[in-house]
């Protein structure tokens, strides 16, 4: 079976990146295409590799926090405990995103409770809230 190869170009368009990001990831030591000459040619593994990175960047890891995951993929203890890895690391990002949301929640009843009170002092000096 001959091998599938993409050019960084299939990958631009496929997850919506620029070439900049692709051979930044390379110098980061995440990605390793194929080179011929200047040409990087990329294999179904690189591919899949940069899903990944793309989806661990959506969910706030940090490279330092995806290269650690990867690693672990072909190090003992192996998928095993990179899957642990990424649940923890998932479990605690889901937390923060948790606790953000609670503060904004909590910021915007204070900002409404602060609105009606200047509304209500306006109202009782003879003035109208002016709309922003």
């Amino acid at each position: 079976m001959q091998d599938e190869f993409f050019s960084i170009s299939d990958l631009t368009r496929e997850f919506d990146v620029t070439t900049r990001t692709i051979r930044f990831y390379e110098d980061e030591g995440l990605i390793h295409p194929v080179r011929r000459g200047r040409t990087r040619l990329f294999r179904q593994s690189d591919r899949q590799l940069l899903r990944n990175i793309l989806r661990g960047k959506r969910l706030g890891f940090s490279i330092a926090e995806i290269r650690e995951i990867v690693g672990m993929y072909k190090a003992p203890p192996g998928e095993v405990g990179q899957l642990q890895s990424i649940l923890g690391k998932v479990r605690a990002r889901k937390a923060e995103l948790e606790q953000k949301q609670r503060d904004i929640s909590d910021l915007l009843s204070d900002l409404k409770n602060a609105e009606e009170t200047c509304e209500a002092r306006l109202s009782e000096i003879g003035e109208t809230a002016g709309q922003s």
